[in-house]
């Protein structure tokens, strides 16, 4: 029997609760990804999951994914390319309009209400919502990012959100699995609070609203781009084990927000045998 290893970080070390029922199908081991401790060559193959500290070091871990080779999902090269969010300018699919600033940079103008955050980030961290009345505030926190020595994304706030939401459709295998409604997170003025402030790789405390995400169903259109998006993504580096692409409602349709295919949160728990499927995925990826 094929042995494998579900990647997470020091602080959920027991694995996400989200995971749990697909581990325990495929009686996989939950395993701290930056642990020195660890053999990874006793594993026949390794799923990234709840690895939510990698954007705090992100060269170590795309050098780790990659000392993995073609044991680990996703496959490296999609690691490395997705875990920057620089490749939303490198997509051919309609995306949320984004202006780089890097390092040395001056900030762009900044016309109407924007949206600023890193290009390697997640769980909302160093991420705000800035009208007129606050592009101050937007300037500061773009110079907080680039004087880090990291790179900045300024993005228009896409006002369809609001009403809306977000739409997220999860793929595993290349195959549709199910959809998510994810309500407004950047709901106020400013820089998201941080659930813990002192831990730099903490997501902000809205994450942790008990509806914030909603099993849902999504229209063709949406459907459509998502389809769209993976399609690309199979065709640059073979198809993910996993993907969750997140849409909002833009101007003229909808525009993907970002790929999610390094950890994210699959939302198994919302759908009845969307644990089963990655099972079942990680099993065919095997030849278990």
């Amino acid at each position: 029997m094929a042995r494998i290893a579900f990647a997470t970080c020091a602080k959920l070390a027991d694995g996400f609760q989200d995971d749990h029922e697909a581990a325990r199908l495929l009686g996989a081991d939950f395993v701290v990804w930056n642990d020195p401790a660890v053999d990874w060559s006793q594993y026949d193959h390794v799923v990234i999951r709840s690895a939510w500290d990698y954007t705090i070091q992100r060269d170590e871990f795309v050098a780790w994914v990659r000392s993995l080779g073609d044991r680990v999902s996703n496959q490296p090269d999609l690691i490395a390319f997705n875990s920057d969010k620089a490749y939303l300018g490198a997509l051919g699919v309609p995306t949320v309009p984004t202006t780089y600033v890097v390092p040395g940079a001056d900030a762009p103008p900044l016309r109407g209400e924007v949206v600023v955050k890193p290009t390697v980030s997640a769980g909302g961290r160093d991420t705000g919502r800035f009208d007129p009345d606050h592009h101050d505030e937007a300037r500061e926190l773009i110079a907080r990012i680039t004087g880090e020595g990291r790179v900045a994304m300024v993005q228009p706030y896409v006002e369809g959100v609001d009403a809306r939401g977000e739409t997220a459709v999860v793929f595993l295998d290349g195959e549709l699995s199910h959809v998510l409604h994810k309500k407004p997170v950047l709901r106020t003025q400013g820089t998201q609070p941080l659930l813990d402030p002192d831990d730099p790789s903490s997501e902000a405390a809205i994450m942790h609203d008990d509806d914030l995400v909603t099993a849902a169903e999504a229209t063709p259109e949406f459907l459509d781009l998502a389809h769209a998006a993976v399609a690309e993504l199979s065709g640059r580096f073979g198809t993910p084990l996993y993907v969750r692409v997140d849409m909002v409602p833009g101007p003229s349709g909808p525009v993907v927000m970002e790929l999610e295919a390094v950890e994210p949160c699959l939302y198994l728990d919302l759908v009845p045998g969307a644990a089963e499927r990655l099972a079942a995925a990680v099993r065919a990826r095997v030849g278990a």
